[in-house]
């Protein structure tokens, strides 16, 4: 026994309880292994009447069970990591108001946060990349890139000229598909040693305006979710750049990657619908916090959100960009929706941030019908039906996120009948200044259930929906999101 635990097995072998005693751990060490971690529990017990007392014990090796939870505390420690340094990375973007800014912020957190081995920012000027690196690659390997014209046949220009991704797993791949590229000093080690992944900075209609290379050493190959998730963040920093570059204002730049943020819906869905509205506040700076989601999950099902950002400037908009990045990253992980609330709010608590959220999402199989839902203080989602009904449905889960510490958010599960619609909506739809909730949601859900009724498509309900809630004296943002099951 370990001499810590010796003095507690003693006084479990002299207990004169005839009752069980509590589970009691304790560290064992065998003749040919390492430390092994036991739990014991004793009970005293007469043999027959009035014979002799004896002492029954329980041993249990816990060794591999405490391996097993450890590995997975390990892991649930690195995905609120990854998801804090997104969360971090996206604002940092958001708010970098000059080129030296946005390179330090890309130099100093890329290979960082996607546990990469080395980083690389090049910027277009005239026609021609400006290099800059990070400590994991030395500007002396990058002098090849340095002063390259955007034509030349190597993969980062072509990467920056085109708009497209570029992933180089080996050395063969590279001069198969760049036979005269640029000998640059890694090239040897490809495949054997690492592997590089380019994304271009772009925004569309414009001219390139540069991209990143990242570097990943030690056999790790990002999955497809990570390189997705990294281009989502070069495209904001491609919007960043080139706010900074025409020299707007603090202000315009947040309304910009605002509209960046919410993202491009799915398209081609078996048997769904899906399309969303969005409409800033006519009050403060004319931006806010309202965003909506959806995505494809790996299991075919589709993750639906929708939230307000508490606010309506600049920190609102940083506030709802941090929370629907560190949102998908969860949900890629962890796909139920009453989990992805449950861990975006330590994440929010554990920043300490200023602003709360409120938020609603669904998780849908299309082929079913099949809908799991939570929300986070956000306003109830309404179903409508083609006979021209609606009924009001407030799901479970808990309050606004990023208040209250360790809060466990509830789930609920129903089924979109086929012909049927889901409405989701941010307060700004619902309530207003004449308009108490119960009202505005009747008004909605009459208004979702008639438009079904007339046989008008998801784009057209959602439009029928937004344009009501301006006629009603619409004040803050608003977004809607209508999913119809066809």
């Amino acid at each position: 026994m370990h001499p810590d635990d010796r003095e507690t097995l003693r006084r479990l072998l002299r207990s004169a309880s005839t009752q069980q005693s509590p589970w009691v751990r304790l560290q064992y060490l065998p003749q040919h292994e390492g430390w092994h971690q036991l739990v014991a529990q004793t009970r005293r017990i007469q043999l027959g009447y009035g014979g002799p007392e004896r002492l029954f014990g329980v041993v249990r090796d816990d060794t591999k069970q405490e391996k097993r939870r450890e590995k997975a505390q390990a892991a649930l420690t690195a995905e609120r990591q990854r998801a804090k340094d997104v969360a971090e990375f996206s604002s940092a973007l958001i708010t970098a108001a000059t080129e030296q800014e946005l390179q330090q912020v890309v130099l100093t957190r890329l290979a960082a946060t996607f546990g990469a081995s080395g980083a690389l920012l090049a910027l277009v000027d005239e026609g021609r990349l400006h290099i800059a690196t990070d400590a994991g690659i030395t500007m002396r390997e990058a002098d090849v890139m340095h002063g390259m014209s955007l034509d030349h046949p190597s993969p980062l220009p072509e990467a920056i000229r085109t708009g497209r991704s570029l992933f180089i797993r080996d050395r063969e791949d590279y001069f198969r598909r760049w036979p005269h590229g640029a000998e640059f000093p890694r090239l040897g080690r490809l495949g054997s040693d690492y592997a590089v992944s380019i994304m271009p900075l772009i925004e569309a209609g414009n001219q390139p305006l540069g991209g990143w290379l990242v570097t990943y050493g030690s056999g790790h190959r990002p999955s497809l979710d990570e390189r997705t998730l990294v281009g989502t963040l070069a495209d904001l920093a491609g919007q960043a750049l080139r706010r900074i570059r025409l020299q707007q204002a603090r202000v315009e730049l947040a309304a910009a990657l605002q509209k960046t943020m919410l993202p491009t819906l799915p398209e081609h869905l078996a048997g769904l619908e899906v399309v969303a509205r969005y409409r800033p506040s006519r009050d403060g700076l004319d931006i806010g916090g309202d965003w909506y989601d959806a995505f494809v999950m790996p299991d075919g099902a589709i993750a639906l959100e929708i939230g307000d950002a508490q606010g309506h400037d600049v920190d609102a908009a940083a506030l709802m960009g941090q929370v629907r990045l560190s949102m998908r990253a969860i949900a890629a992980q962890e796909p139920d929706p009453g989990t992805v609330l449950t861990r975006t709010n330590e994440l929010l608590v554990t920043m300490e941030a200023a602003r709360f959220a409120s938020c609603t999402m669904l998780h849908l199989d299309p082929r079913d019908g099949l809908v799991t839902g939570a929300s986070a203080g956000n306003v109830p989602v309404l179903c409508a039906r083609e006979d021209g009904s609606h009924r009001i449905r407030e799901l479970p889960g808990g309050p606004v996120l990023g208040v209250v510490p360790d809060t466990e958010y509830r789930e609920e599960t129903f089924t979109l009948d086929e012909d049927s619609a889901l409405v989701m909506v941010t307060d700004g739809v619902v309530e207003g200044p004449g308009l108490t909730l119960e009202a505005g949601l009747e008004r909605v859900g009459r208004l979702a259930g008639a438009a079904l009724h007339d046989g008008l498509n998801a784009e057209e309900t959602a439009d029928r929906i937004l344009d009501s809630a301006v006629a009603v004296d619409h004040l803050d943002d608003v977004a809607v999101l209508v999913i119809r099951r066809t």
